[in-house]
């Protein structure tokens, strides 16, 4: 009897917990065992050699970078002139540390203070960035969702709203820096109001998408039985919708991480782009990999919570959460 062929793909059937965990892990061990073949193994790419020796080379500093090519001709011209001839070890670009030393830029980033020049500590302006988002994305949610709502259930709301929305939402968030900016100050001011910027009109549309979902034979029914206006949006097709758009916002917030960036390089200097656009202006790679990585992790914890949340908040669809 021939055996039957496992399929990679078809209808989505759940993994089971054990399953679906071990895969999660995979997710992040492979990545993380590319970037320590490309570190730790000469042969894979290391383009350039750092200097352990420089030799009778003057220019040549212990720890300098240079391309393999300069480095053999520095040696064959030593080993021609009788001189000591420069040493090295093959090493990646500066701006590609190893995992290890991104590890120990992590700790001490969040756990000792920058002695240098005018420097943030880490979880400073980590702090500062996480109440950029939160005031952001609040004003956004607060202005976008009942937006939403109304498009989603009103043809003739959708069709005075939405155009203007469509069309709003094709401008680049940060065209709007130089105007806020005018408008609104050199402080925090701006900087929300990109992430605002980048996240309302956006919400507005994928809300109205999800609310125009529900099932139609629920608000009929709810008409027969007398619900209209507000009190039809506000009894039925919310509470109907509600466990989809918990799960639209907390996709929407990742969004608004996305404009971060480019929000708090408008105005002054603060939160987590400065302190990276400052390790990078000092080539400290390795901190600046490290402010990556604890953007990710932030994001990453929030959005977990968040879904642990939305199972208590709706254990009927707990699946989906």
């Amino acid at each position: 009897m021939r055996r039957k062929r496992r399929s990679w793909f078809g209808v989505p059937k759940p993994l089971g917990r054990r399953n679906a965990l071990s895969l999660t892990i995979l997710s992040f061990i492979l990545p993380l065992l590319a970037w320590s073949a490309v570190s730790y193994v000469p042969f894979l790419w290391h383009p350039l050699i750092q200097v352990s020796d420089p030799g009778a080379v003057d220019y040549l500093q212990p720890g300098m970078r240079v391309d393999r090519e300069t480095f053999a001709t520095e040696v064959a011209a030593a080993k021609e002139a009788g001189t000591a001839p420069p040493q090295g070890i093959p090493s990646n670009p500066v701006y590609l540390p190893a995992p290890h030393e991104v590890a120990a830029a992590f700790w001490t980033a969040i756990t000792t203070r920058p002695t240098f020049g005018d420097a943030i500590p880490l979880p400073q302006s980590l702090w500062h960035s996480i109440q950029i988002i939160f005031w952001g994305f609040t004003i956004s949610s607060i202005l976008g969702v009942p937006l939403g709502v109304f498009c989603g259930t009103s043809p003739v709301f959708a069709r005075i709203v939405e155009p203007f929305i469509e069309f709003v939402r094709y401008m680049p968030a940060p065209a709007f820096g130089a105007l806020m900016v005018a408008i609104l100050g050199i402080y925090d001011g701006p900087k929300i109001a990109i992430i605002i910027i980048g996240t309302f009109f956006q919400q507005v549309l994928v809300i109205a998408n999800t609310t125009r979902r529900v099932d139609g034979m629920l608000i009929e029914a709810a008409l027969t039985l007398g619900a209209r206006n507000l009190r039809l949006v506000r009894r039925v097709i919310v509470p109907a919708v509600l466990p989809q758009l918990y799960r639209d916002q907390r996709i929407l917030l990742g969004w608004a991480w996305t404009y971060l960036i480019v929000a708090e390089l408008i105005g002054t200097s603060s939160g987590i782009t400065f302190f990276i656009t400052q390790q990078a202006r000092y080539q400290h790679f390795e901190n600046v990999y490290a402010a990556i990585l604890i953007i990710g992790i932030v994001g990453s914890a929030t959005d977990i919570v968040l879904a642990l949340i939305g199972r208590r908040l709706f254990p009927w669809a707990k699946e989906e959460a």
